[in-house]
């Protein structure tokens, strides 16, 4: 690793770089809940609305008990609408609301709302696209953080993480990029070239503080 790329990444992980499941509060391990709560955050963060509105709704569902498979499935479909308008999550509140119904009654029958039993499954990234509300986006943000407990899944680098190192002028194969940190920060390194994909004025920032 070059110096400025050294310098370059301990900047952007000690600016940019927390985690969206982290910023949602969520925990992350390999156990049921926090998986399927970081699968919630990861379908509200493929809709075309700002990150932090995502995560508020994320919060939001959670605060009114919505955290796992289980609950979300008991709760009505109003329930689930009035929390994520208290994330301010309103322009597509009732349509998502409908898919955290169906994507939670899904799991509950196929996995028992694990998602370690899709995991076992022979090709869990197609799998994730059939719950309702994940799509290859929401597949790409749920594996960028769950890398950290799915390590078979390592380094999950995708199209706009790099983007976002290309921004930085960090290298722009997977491979490479993930020399540049330890295993355990890779997801904290994804979320912080995705947060300099959509924002060219952090970039401009880690840049200023890895010559500083």
């Amino acid at each position: 690793m070059s110096k400025k790329d050294e310098a370059a990444v301990r900047a952007l992980l000690d600016q940019h770089g927390q985690t969206y499941a982290a910023q949602a509060g969520i925990k992350l391990r390999n156990t049921p809940a926090p998986l399927y709560q970081l699968l919630v955050l990861s379908l509200l963060l493929s809709a075309r609305i700002r990150a932090d509105t995502a995560v508020a709704a994320a919060r939001a569902l959670f605060a009114a008990g919505m955290r796992d498979a289980r609950r979300m499935a008991e709760a009505t479909w109003q329930q689930r609408v009035d929390a994520l308008g208290e994330g301010g999550y309103r322009r597509y509140d009732e349509r998502t609301s409908s898919q955290l119904g169906a994507g939670a009654e899904l799991l509950l029958e196929r996995y028992k709302g694990d998602l370690r039993r899709l995991r076992e499954g022979a090709d869990p990234k197609k799998l994730l696209q059939e719950i309702p509300g994940i799509g290859p986006t929401g597949v790409d943000i749920f594996l960028r953080e769950a890398q950290a407990v799915w390590p078979e899944f390592s380094p999950y680098l995708d199209r706009k993480v790099l983007e976002g190192a290309e921004r930085l002028g960090l290298p722009t194969s997977p491979e490479a990029l993930a020399s540049l940190v330890k295993d355990a920060d890779l997801p904290r390194l994804a979320a912080g070239l995705i947060r300099t994909a959509l924002d060219k004025r952090i970039a401009e920032e880690v840049r200023g503080a890895a010559a500083a």
